[in-house]
């Protein structure tokens, strides 16, 4: 089955009055909903707009996979395990907390910054942290730590992309406008429905599923096996 939810829907968050605006797809903090704990790997996908000289102060992770897309501006980085890092639009930035570790996001320039941030449930929990940045990924990232493969699509008008047949595929719309394709309910309708900014889709049935760009668009799309079927 596909679910699709729109930006609108999203829940709010953040901190206005510190310049931080965030709008989270899935239940989080005092936003509890028990029938959207999760998607596949999937525990949060945060889109996240800071003021200049705003940013999140130290604060504490552990047994999560964190992967931020940048979309405008600049994220400084520092965490505890000596990581300081500038993450720029089309980086890739992945904190594997681990046993535990704590980080700073700030944004130290004169423009907004916005970025996508992706929690994932790793496949076994502790361990000791890890961190890379990959600058201006085009393609594909895979994340073996949660069986997940991240597929960042930059696509034209007119131009039709598969979605991945895997067990979960979710499709985060950073930019543009697509269509979904393909008749994912079972009733031969073939409907799916247009994507906007900050649209997302939760696709069970993603054989023989397609995007199409009904504008250029750039869409983040994970693929991920069902963690109840064991490691992989």
């Amino acid at each position: 089955m596909t679910r699709i939810q729109r930006a609108a829907t999203r829940y709010p968050g953040g901190d206005s009055t510190a310049g931080i605006e965030t709008r989270h797809a899935f239940s989080f903090g005092s936003h509890y909903d028990p029938d959207n704990l999760r998607f596949g790997a999937l525990l949060a996908c945060n889109e996240e707009r800071l003021a200049p000289g705003a940013g999140f102060d130290e604060h504490p992770h552990s047994h999560t996979e964190i992967v931020t897309w940048v979309v405008e501006g600049e994220l400084t980085h520092h965490d505890t395990a000596g990581h300081t890092t500038v993450v720029r639009p089309g980086d890739l930035q992945r904190l594997g907390s681990a046993g535990g570790v704590r980080h700073v996001e700030r944004n130290d320039a004169d423009v907004p910054l916005v970025f996508v941030q992706m929690w994932l449930a790793p496949l076994v929990p502790g361990g000791e942290p890890t961190y890379e940045v990959v600058r201006a990924l085009d393609g594909a990232y895979d994340l073996p730590e949660a069986d997940a493969r991240l597929h960042v699509l930059r696509t034209a008008a007119g131009e039709r992309t598969d979605v991945p047949a895997a067990d979960f595929a979710y499709v985060h719309l950073v930019r543009g406008t697509v269509r979904l394709d393909g008749d994912g309910d079972g009733d031969g309708d073939g409907d799916g429905g247009e994507l906007g900014p900050g649209d997302a889709a939760r696709i069970t049935d993603a054989e023989g599923r397609t995007l199409v760009a009904t504008t250029d668009a750039e869409a983040l799309i994970w693929e991920m096996k069902d963690w109840r079927k064991g490691l992989g």
